[in-house]
């Protein structure tokens, strides 16, 4: 299973901080969806660290292991894309 190192950058002001909240958007829900629109499996995103409600990341560092060895460029504009339609 190929795994992919994501560089993330963020304004955290939407956002309940990295982790999954039960019931508040966090980034780590938002990158996960992105990625499961993107090749339609689910995923689980681990993070190197985390930040807090609020707070925005310039170099947050995660990876997600993928059935498939998609290409990283592709990978990169399929989430990006994803995640600029949802707003």
């Amino acid at each position: 299973m190929p795994r992919f190192r994501l560089d993330i950058e963020y304004d955290g002001d939407l956002f309940a901080g990295w982790q999954h909240q039960a019931d508040q958007p966090s980034v780590q829900q938002a990158i996960e969806r992105a990625i499961e629109k993107f090749c339609g499996e689910a995923i689980r995103l681990r993070a190197a660290g985390r930040t807090d409600a609020g707070v925005h990341a310039t170099a947050q560092v995660a990876h997600a292991d993928l059935a498939k060895a998609w290409p990283g460029d592709k990978v990169r504009d399929a989430v990006n894309a994803h995640l600029q339609a949802a707003g």
